[in-house]
């Protein structure tokens, strides 16, 4: 089974910058896309931004970067320029497509907790 560890998550002040990473228990590179979603209190899970495994990105808003780094299985979140309705908790999730049918597993992280607030 694999394990998706967030973490970077905390307090920040409106206008200001976090990093978030996930780690995986295996290698990144096997998976067909990996993301990054969020929650806020009452709302529906919404995507962040994704990577494929060529290296495509699509992203929800331009002030979030995703990047990974295949030798540390790890894929990362920048957000800059961070406002109060940013504040959720932020998921990984990792996509790995099993046959040419289009079936797949997918696997979720815990969550971490992003909080925009002065």
């Amino acid at each position: 089974q694999v394990q998706l560890v967030e973490s970077g998550g905390g307090l920040v002040q409106p206008g200001g910058s976090l990093r978030l990473s996930c780690t995986a228990s295996g290698r990144i590179t096997s998976f067909d896309v990996m993301s990054w979603y969020r929650q806020a209190p009452g709302k529906q899970r919404e995507l962040v931004a994704e990577i494929r495994s060529g290296g495509t990105t699509n992203y929800a808003d331009s002030r979030f970067t995703i990047s990974r780094d295949n030798a540390k299985n790890t894929v990362y979140l920048g957000m800059s320029s961070l406002k109060p309705e940013d504040t959720a908790v932020y998921y990984c999730y990792a996509k790995r497509v099993v046959n040419v049918e289009g079936a797949y597993r997918d696997f979720w992280g815990q969550g971490t907790q992003v909080t925009v607030s002065s």
